[in-house]
């Protein structure tokens, strides 16, 4: 659910009904057992912790920082800005210009 798996316009993807079936499940086992491991872990839709390499670019809570107070999208802020949050590991990489 993180990574929109089931949406089918998202590559990759999966129906649900394939993940229970295969492990011989009910869904309404699969759905409460998903959701007990989420809890568990803190996991949201968009996770940046728990967000696919291929889903970086399309993930806007990758790119949101605080800026003296202020929520921005580090993608639109100077290049020095980028380089810093880069440096301090808050960003994966610079984005290009």
């Amino acid at each position: 659910m993180v990574n929109f798996l089931f949406d089918a316009s998202q590559t990759p993807h999966i129906a649900a009904s394939q993940i229970w079936e295969y492990f011989d499940l009910s869904s309404s086992t699969m759905q409460a057992k998903s959701k007990q491991i989420r809890d568990l872990l803190g996991m949201y839709p968009m996770d940046p912790d728990w967000s696919l390499p291929s889903m970086v670019d399309k993930n806007p809570l990758i790119w949101m920082l605080e800026v003296n107070g202020l929520i921005i999208d580090v993608r639109q802020a100077p290049r020095e800005i980028q380089k810093a949050a880069f440096r301090k590991g808050l960003i994966p990489y610079i984005p290009d210009a």
